[in-house]
């Protein structure tokens, strides 16, 4: 079958995490072909065509966060006139955690064609190698980086029973581990990922509070945090009622807390919310 990429419309194109052996053929082709190609970072780009040996006949432009909604109108215009507009970040996928969402959608508004040529991503490598349970996870891009948000957000993953997958630069990777053994326990299972597909890869796995041990001694790299998902908990509707009525005293809004114990709960929200009513009757 060809591995030429579509005439016409937006291509995600997903590039090698680091390994230049990972690029497809068709992403070779589209490469060399585009009409456009929209890249996160040029001299990136630079760096990837002449490590596969392409030399872009298209036009190039940059497309990274801070001038992504800026560059939409232009690009459309050229999907709009039938030209295709190849979409590269740094490595991975367009749009996970990286630019695209916004070219994506605004496409999609307009009804203009979109393809994707799969590939390398970060996210599902690091699950496959975790050793972790992969037949349901999330993924939660970055961690926060305030330490109040970044605690919010894991008492958030407590009750989370699907595997979780983030993002963390590795200068911040120590605290978050910390963090994420105060709000989860020292012994929940997870895996650091280190320089997928890279020369120096690295996986640890291990409980939290060992891991954040080894990462206070210093840790470089892309790094990709696989977290075990939480026991399943059996509560009644009354240890429920009790939690939110906890949460209201403590200064939360008695919908909000009904809402969010629900949802940890896997219960109706109107159910929870129905039945700390009825006990302040």
């Amino acid at each position: 079958m060809s591995s030429r990429p579509p005439a016409g419309g937006l291509v995600l194109a997903a590039t090698p995490l680091g390994d230049m052996g990972d690029a497809s053929a068709r992403l070779v082709s589209a490469l060399a072909e585009a009409d456009v190609i929209a890249a996160e970072d040029t001299r990136r780009l630079r760096s990837l065509t002449t490590a596969l040996g392409v030399t872009p006949v298209g036009r190039v432009v940059s497309f990274y966060e801070d001038v992504e909604v800026a560059r939409l109108p232009k690009l459309l215009s050229a999907l709009r006139d039938g030209e295709t507009v190849l979409l590269v970040t740094d490595a991975g996928m367009p749009s996970v955690s990286d630019p695209g969402y916004r070219l994506v959608a605004a496409c999609v508004a307009e009804d203009l064609p979109v393809t994707c040529l799969p590939g390398p991503s970060a996210v599902t490598t690091a699950l496959a190698l975790s050793g972790l349970a992969s037949d349901r996870f999330c993924f939660e891009g970055f961690a926060p980086r305030k330490t109040g948000e970044k605690a919010r957000w894991f008492a958030g993953l407590a009750a989370e029973e699907r595997t979780t997958v983030f993002f963390e630069s590795p200068h911040r990777l120590a605290a978050t581990l910390a963090e994420a053994a105060k709000a989860l326990g020292g012994d929940r299972r997870a895996a650091v990922c280190r320089e997928l597909t890279k020369t120096y890869e690295e996986v640890r796995r291990g409980g939290l509070a060992e891991l954040a041990d080894w990462a206070a001694e210093g840790v470089r790299g892309e790094i990709t945090v696989v977290l075990a998902g939480a026991e399943p908990r059996e509560v009644s509707l009354a240890d429920l009622v009790a939690e939110v009525r906890d949460r209201v005293a403590a200064g939360e809004r008695m919908k909000s807390a009904a809402a969010e114990v629900a949802t940890a709960a896997g219960i109706s929200k109107k159910e929870l919310y129905d039945a700390v009513l009825q006990t302040r009757r």
